[in-house]
């Protein structure tokens, strides 16, 4: 349970470091005139996701999970999805938020990544980040009950998204 709790505390902070560079991308975008869309949905999401956390150490402290071969599983998965969101935010580099932001300096990025797959940062990191959590702390009940929430306010965010950068970009 201990080796859970530490790699469940480090994963959290490495989390709000993210955090941290979002917020700071977020102030200067707006400041440069950056728009903001899909408020609601945002906070949605950011709720889902720390009650995914939340809910996911809860679980794995009342049943006193132990380290095995699943978290193995769950861990390698993890620094896959966050290698993935390093990825994304070096490839988006002022622009990435947690947010949805369309900056008045906005470019269509055109990389290899974000030219085959569509999201890399809820495909590769997000999605994947939330299993991986699920498979280290053995939340079953957390992924069977949150996740489908989480995922529908996901799908609700790539809509916004995608009709927000059609209107906003004719190379999109």
């Amino acid at each position: 349970m201990t080796l859970i709790l530490i790699f469940f505390i480090l994963f959290f902070f490495m989390r709000i470091l993210t955090l941290v560079y979002s917020i700071r991308n977020e102030k200067r975008l707006k400041s440069n005139g950056g728009i903001e869309y899909g408020k609601l949905n945002t906070i949605i999401l950011a709720f889902l996701h720390f009650v995914f956390y939340i809910s996911s150490i809860t679980e794995a402290i009342i049943n006193k999970s132990t380290f095995d071969f699943i978290n193995l599983i769950g861990l390698v998965l993890y620094l896959f999805s966050y290698a993935m969101l390093i990825i994304v935010i070096y490839n988006l580099k002022t622009i990435w938020t947690v947010k949805l932001i369309i900056a008045k300096e906005h470019t269509i990025n055109k990389n290899l990544l974000f030219k085959y797959i569509r999201h890399p940062n809820y495909f590769l990191n997000v999605i994947p980040e939330l299993i991986a959590i699920t498979l280290i702390c053995k939340s079953y009940y957390t992924f069977v009950f949150v996740f489908p929430f989480y995922i529908i306010s996901l799908i609700v965010r790539i809509i916004q998204e995608e009709k927000i950068m059609k209107q906003s970009f004719t190379n999109y």
